[in-house]
Parts: structure tokens; sequence; C-alpha cells
């Protein structure tokens, strides 16, 4: 009684107090926080992160939202939280810390989707009322399941190849540059890859998706690049491998 009164009175009080567009930068602002956070704790912490941003990220990307006028997954704010983190693990920890998180993030996306398979086999009993809901997230179409995956672990490696080089070419300029610039690119490239590999001849317009996920995409990350320059100023995280 207490939940379905919560649920008839809070939500929406707050879409009402809330549009999406706020909660996008509150959103963009806890992930942020969320990822700084984790740095500051060390290297572990932050490679946790990492992985649960790339969960998140399959996870949600089936509900659509309104953001800007546009319809888009509510999800590009994760996939862009998750290569700050990993350009934050290349920075601080090195290439090669990096590039095992990235391998525990598709390990872990991977094992996610195997078991939420096993999860979906067992029989309900006559009082469940969650099967369908869990069928509806956890069992996708094959095709977009193998796109996110494919294109998850194409655009980490060309990442940390990307940021790679750019550290060892730009050392002297600051880190929200080259996140921006890789995080950019990648970011481009994911959505091109996603978009053609996983929605074409589903959606009607693949150009217009793609600009219209970039656009938010590069929302996200021109409003991380000043803070990311910021919070690298003020925090330390423990244990840094220059």
């Amino acid at each position: 009684m207490i939940l379905n009164f919560r649920k008839a009175t809070i939500y929406p009080i707050l879409r009402d107090f809330m549009p999406n567009e706020c909660l996008f930068f509150l959103h963009v602002a806890a992930v942020f926080l969320f990822t700084f956070g984790a740095l500051r704790i060390g290297k572990e912490t932050l490679g946790v992160w990492i992985c649960l941003q790339a969960l998140f990220a399959n996870l949600f990307v089936l509900k659509q939202i309104v953001l800007f006028g546009f319809q888009v997954t509510a999800t590009d704010v994760f996939a862009v939280g998750g290569i700050l983190g990993l350009n934050l693990m290349n920075e601080f920890y090195g290439k090669e810390s990096a590039k095992k998180t990235s391998v525990a993030c598709l390990y872990s996306v991977v094992l996610f989707a195997l078991l939420s398979k096993v999860h979906l086999l067992y029989t309900p009993s006559s009082e469940d009322i969650t099967q369908t809901s869990y069928s509806i997230l956890l069992d996708p179409a094959p095709r977009l399941f193998i796109a996110s995956i494919v294109v998850f672990f194409i655009v980490q490696k060309i990442d940390l190849h990307l940021f790679g080089k750019l550290k060892s070419r730009m050392k002297k300029s600051p880190f929200a540059l080259r996140n921006l610039i890789s995080a950019s690119l990648s970011q481009l490239l994911d959505t091109v890859l996603f978009t053609f590999i996983g929605l074409y001849g589903i959606i009607s317009s693949p150009l217009a998706v793609i600009f219209v996920s970039f656009f938010i995409k590069f929302t996200v990350m021109a409003t991380l690049a000043p803070s990311s320059f910021l919070a690298k100023r003020l925090l330390k995280p423990k244990e840094i491998v220059l």
C-alpha cells in the first residue's frame, strides 16, 4: 500500500517539476561525482565503477526518452562516463591497467547476459508478477545484444589506443582536452557502428539517429570537460602510476 502510494504521488510530482533536461544534467553530475569519487578511493574501485557503467549502458539502453526535443536512449551518459573512467585509468594507472579494465568490462557484460538467460529459464510461480518485466529487460533481440557487445569492445580498444597516442604526443596538454578529443572520436564511432549494426533496417533515418545521439553524447562530454580539469587538480588518487 505504501509503495503504491509513493508511486502514485511522488513520481508524477517529480516529473512535473523535473523535466528530462534537468534530470539529464543531474545525471551527468552524478556520474561525474561517482567517477572521481572512485578515482579518489583507488584503482580497484575505479575499475569496478567502469564495469558497472558498462552494465548500466547495456541494461538501460531499451528505455527511450525525449531530450531537447529528440527521441534518444537513456544510457548515453553511462557510455560517456565509462570512457571517461577508462581514460582516467589510463592517465593515472597506465595503459596496461586500462586494458585489463576493458577486458573485465567485456567479461562482466557477457557474464551478466548469460546469467540473465539462466534467470529467465526459471518457471515463475502462479503468484509471480515480475516475469514479464524481467523478460522485457533481460531478453532483448539477439541482434541488439550482439551489436552492443561487439561495438562496446571495438570502441574501448580504439579509445585506449587513441588516448595513449594523445597522452604521449600531448604531454603538456590538460587531461580534459585529451579526454574530450579521444572520447568524441570514439563515441562518434560507437554511434555510427551501433546504428548500422544494431538498428539498420529497423529505423527509418539512420543519419538522423546518428546526429541526435552524438549531439547528446557530445553535450555530456562538453559538460564534463571543464569539470574533469578542475577535479584532476583537486583529487589525488592513491598509488598513482606515472
